[in-house]
């Protein structure tokens, strides 16, 4: 799925300002929207807001 260009992508509070390992989100009407803060230009991926809220509940949970 290809990100509408118009969307305000930003990265989590917890990364660091080497600017590895992290991924940037937006969120627009029912789809979260996650790329590759490194590399922009690749395709990214958008899930449902559910979806999106059931990774975080799991990965907070590591």
């Amino acid at each position: 799925m290809t990100a509408p260009k118009e969307l305000a992508w930003f990265k989590s509070s917890y990364s660091g300002s080497q600017g590895d390992s992290c991924v940037e989100v937006a969120v627009a009407g029912q789809a979260v929207h996650v790329r590759d803060s490194k590399d922009v230009t690749l395709p990214g991926l958008a899930v449902g807001r559910q979806g999106w809220g059931r990774f975080v509940s799991f990965a907070s949970e590591k």
